[in-house]
């Protein structure tokens, strides 16, 4: 078996050659193949990863080793493959990780330790997961238009200035953006289901006043929020969070709400949920949305997605 670690060089953590020495160590005393890819610009982690399926099919793993935009780039590459992905939370913003490892505080080492990479005992579980096509592109975590993109965009300002601030970067771009007003536009039709009965049907809404729509295949994105506490990455379902535009003094008050995924139509008014299977978001006069998919930001007018069902092979943590 390869096991090809596709790195971001200039991600996140700090001890990420101490980190792949020790793997390395590791590998010389067993039989699989370790093979070390770096990145050097956007798009490289999606060429290897495709690369690599194409020729070695599921005798490869794609180990990657960076943030959320490295396994954004990865899924890209792996979509419809019979090539497994392993995630190795090495970047600022780990948001995917926190989901497929069930925990909001990341310890890159217990991960890299259960999947037995230290000790060359290596195991895991492949679990096929869903992904969001959207425009043709792909995305794994969340897709997101309104406020969360404009802290995604300026917390990644702060962060290239401060980066000691990691992903706490995101927590201080909440003030200046919220500091103008929270209204903004979008225009959608989402095809839902209810998942009490299994029926079908549609919402649409033209020039809807919003503060944030997430649309969610797993469930943190933006350091550390949560719309969707409770998705699941294998139901064929993207879960929904859409919350109207709201005043600064609102929009205080719903910030721990979305933090701690306690944020919802039950709990507030001003939120609505939704379970739904595909969908577009667009903007009446043609201007460019305000969003994003996984921390990766577009500049569509108009977007088409839906869920693409077990579309990516996931390596998992054995029980």
């Amino acid at each position: 078996m390869k096991y090809v670690f596709v790195v971001n060089p200039i991600a996140g953590n700090d001890n990420k050659k101490k980190l792949l020495y020790r793997i390395k160590s590791a590998f010389r005393q067993i039989d699989d193949d370790m093979i070390i890819e770096e990145t050097h610009k956007p798009g490289d982690a999606k060429i290897i990863s495709a690369e690599y399926a194409k020729q070695y099919g599921a005798d490869c793993v794609i180990v990657t080793c960076g943030g959320d935009g490295t396994v954004h780039e990865v899924v890209n590459g792996l979509a419809g493959t019979d090539t497994p992905m392993m995630v190795l939370p090495l970047g600022m913003g780990n948001d995917f990780a926190k989901k497929i490892y069930d925990t909001k505080t990341i310890n890159v080492e217990n991960v890299i330790k259960s999947f037995g990479l230290y000790n060359g005992k290596i195991k895991y579980d492949i679990k096929p997961i869903d992904i969001i096509d959207y425009n043709g592109e792909k995305g794994v975590n969340v897709l997101s238009f309104g406020l969360d993109t404009l802290v995604e965009t300026m917390g990644r300002k702060i962060a290239a200035k401060a980066p000691f601030l990691g992903h706490h970067a995101y927590k201080v771009a909440v003030a200046p953006i919220i500091a103008k007003p929270i209204h903004y536009t979008i225009s959608y039709k989402l095809n839902c289901v209810d998942k009490a009965t299994g029926s079908e049907f549609t919402v649409e809404q033209s020039n809807k006043d919003y503060a944030l729509m997430a649309i969610c295949n797993a469930s943190w994105y933006g350091g550390s929020f949560c719309p969707a506490p409770n998705s699941v990455l294998d139901d064929g379902l993207l879960d929904v969070c859409l919350v109207d535009g709201v005043s600064l003094a609102k929009a205080l008050k719903l910030i721990p709400k979305y933090s701690s995924g306690t944020l919802n139509e039950n709990t507030d008014s001003v939120c609505t949920n939704y379970y739904i299977k595909s969908g577009k978001v667009y903007m009446e006069d043609g201007s460019p949305l305000i969003g994003n998919c996984d921390g990766e930001n577009f500049n569509y007018s108009e977007l088409e997605f839906k869920v693409e069902p077990k579309a990516v092979k996931l390596c998992v943590i054995k029980d």
